[in-house]
């Protein structure tokens, strides 16, 4: 199984979305291995690019890639300061009263961020708690007050308009940098950028950046193949009966690989050999997937699931999911290959 990651795009993307927001600096989120693609060669590579600050979720990822950047990478961790972490070296970006006053007592002198919840009600601060302590807070000399907006991948949302007063109301006047949006909220314009904006799922080809150069493709290997006469069935629950003589390819890939049952339930997801779209037929399994290759003039040796012409929220639709997930539960038996 070859999953073949484009380097240069991701940089492209990073690049591009910078353009979009030229008041601010541009952020890169690493987290959950930057999105599944490997963030020791991911974040490196952004940081060739230009990339300055680094968002992972736990302190963790923020560990290992410490020393893969430089001294002048800043690697802020959006879960904050929870029990028994080492953050040296790392930006925590507190989320509650407990959290602060724990990291100060710990960490008087660390550098340190704090989340603000603006009403998306998951992590950061209420505005009653940032009024408690917020005198002792900015004294402290935070590094960052960030929000995070729940709907900016609706752009008519109102949310994204309330969210943004909610946040000038509780950080303008503190002197303090901001960081309010990701790669949706970037698309939302200026009024959103502040000083640091966090380009994520648009870096790596995802909505809602649909101007995303694609980054990834994906090929699985065919194992086998057989000839399947009319009224002859297919995989688990005989799903699928032959209406013709046909020509069946078993692939090696399937649910514990991250492509979820869900995404052959409509009868539409195809494998690609080359420009030719091969229907998948019967269920998806663990491990194998069989695909309709009989209009195919030779069996090829690798059939692609992701590439220009089916990308990630290509699949995310088949399943009803998004393409976040697509991305982050591509499993770790295919081999990365880097470019």
């Amino acid at each position: 199984m070859g999953m073949s990651i484009d380097l240069s795009a991701i940089q492209a993307n990073w690049k591009s979305l910078a353009e979009r927001a030229p008041g601010a600096r541009a952020a890169a989120v690493v987290k959950a291995d930057a999105y599944g693609l490997g963030a020791a060669r991911v974040a490196p590579a952004l940081y060739e690019a230009g990339a300055r600050e680094f968002f992972v979720a736990l302190a963790a990822e923020g560990r290992a890639l410490r020393p893969l950047l430089g001294d002048d990478a800043r690697i802020f961790v959006l879960s904050g300061h929870m029990d028994g972490q080492d953050l040296t070296g790392l930006i925590p970006l507190l989320n509650s009263p407990e959290q602060f006053f724990r990291d100060r007592a710990l960490r008087p002198r660390g550098a340190f961020g704090l989340q603000l919840d603006t009403g998306m009600n998951r992590l950061g601060l209420e505005p009653g708690e940032w009024a408690a302590i917020r005198s002792e807070a900015l004294a402290a000399g935070p590094s960052l007050l960030m929000s995070h907006l729940a709907c900016a991948d609706e752009p008519e949302h109102p949310a994204n308009a309330e969210q943004l007063a909610a946040f000038r109301a509780m950080t303008d006047g503190t002197g303090v940098p901001r960081s309010l949006s990701a790669t949706g909220g970037i698309l939302l314009g200026a009024d959103y950028h502040f000083d640091i904006v966090r380009p994520g799922v648009g870096m790596y080809g995802g909505l809602p950046f649909a101007e995303a150069r694609p980054v990834l493709s994906l090929d699985l290997p065919v194992i086998q193949t057989r000839d399947v006469k009319a009224g002859e069935s297919v995989g688990y629950g005989y799903s699928w009966t032959a209406k013709r003589p046909s020509r069946v390819a078993t692939v090696a890939a399937g649910y514990a690989d991250g492509l979820a049952r869900a995404l052959a339930r409509q009868g539409e997801l195809r494998l690609w050999a080359g420009e030719r779209a091969c229907p998948v037929v019967g269920r998806i399994s663990m491990d194998l997937i069989t695909v309709d290759v009989t209009d195919l003039p030779d069996i090829p040796k690798k059939l692609a699931i992701l590439n220009a012409a089916q990308g990630i929220d290509a699949l995310a639709d088949l399943s009803g999911t998004i393409g976040y997930e697509i991305l982050t539960s591509l499993g770790q038996r295919y081999a990365r290959t880097y470019s």
